[in-house]
């Protein structure tokens, strides 16, 4: 994923009200979202280059997403797959905590990344790009391609966007991905600058990326309401524009329904 907003714990029916883009080469071969058939209750999209996923859910009650931290001034080689992060948390069976404590120690040998881990017990955030473990409160949030909340033009777009959505009564997959699907570059001063030279940060700086060889190759939502009941759709798309869309709806358990009450502490879309 390189676009995450998601609203946790805050909605009076949504325990989670996510939205998320991943940007990929077109050439690299991508499983659409279905059910793992060795993984028994995995529901993700694969990438069958190296077989990891980029936002997945277990039956079990396990959520998980990653995305690249962007740093184009060091060039990474020989590392682990980041999809890898994601995918092992959902079979491995060991809770968002112990795993992003593990994480922790074993994050140098993966390339830059945030990663959310979210289990019964709560949500966690951690990156290996000086941002430790740490379990998320209630609140409205952002992840792009830097830290959590890292205030680019299209995170703060995106939020602002799911802010405005939670207001409006029956909250709709379709229409939440719509969210992401600005096209509109930001301004050249409002840019970040990672490294990558003026020209790719003014390309990559719309919520929705479609370059001639590089782009928005799926949009997800996921909504969990506090009673378990979950949908997951994701809209597929190719250099040409959309290919398809899949919509699952299925029962499990809460994220963070053991750890924190609804609404306490709450951040707000202003934080």
């Amino acid at each position: 994923m390189c676009l995450i907003t998601f609203a946790y714990r805050t909605h009076p029916h949504y325990n989670l009200v996510l939205v998320a883009n991943r940007d990929e080469f077109y050439r690299r071969p991508t499983q659409p979202l279905a059910p793992w058939p060795e993984h028994p209750g995995l529901l993700a999209g694969r990438d069958l280059e190296l077989g990891g996923t980029w936002l997945g859910l277990h039956r079990d009650g396990r959520l998980s997403a990653v995305t690249n931290y962007r740093d184009g001034r060091h060039r990474e080689t020989g590392l682990r797959s980041r999809g890898h992060l994601t995918r092992d948390f959902l079979l491995n069976g060991d809770t968002a905590e112990a795993q992003s404590r593990q994480l922790e120690r074993e994050g140098p040998a993966f390339g830059g990344f945030n990663l959310l881990l979210g289990d019964t017990r709560g949500l966690y955030y951690l990156s290996n790009r000086g941002h430790g473990p740490e379990q998320l409160r209630p609140g409205l949030y952002g992840l792009s391609n830097a830290l959590l909340d890292t205030p680019w033009p299209k995170l703060q777009q995106a939020r602002r966007a799911l802010a405005d959505a939670l207001h409006i009564p029956g909250l709709e997959a379709r229409a939440l991905a719509e969210l992401l699907a600005d096209r509109n570059l930001a301004a050249d001063p409002d840019l970040p600058e990672t490294g990558i030279g003026l020209e790719r940060e003014r390309a990559l700086s719309s919520c929705f990326i479609q370059l001639p060889e590089y782009g928005t190759r799926a949009t997800s939502v996921i909504l969990q309401d506090y009673d378990g009941n979950t949908r997951f759709f994701e809209q597929s798309f190719n250099a040409n524009g959309p290919t398809g869309f899949r919509d699952h709806r299925f029962r499990m358990p809460v994220i963070g329904a053991a750890g924190v009450k609804i609404g306490v502490g709450a951040r707000s879309a202003s934080e």
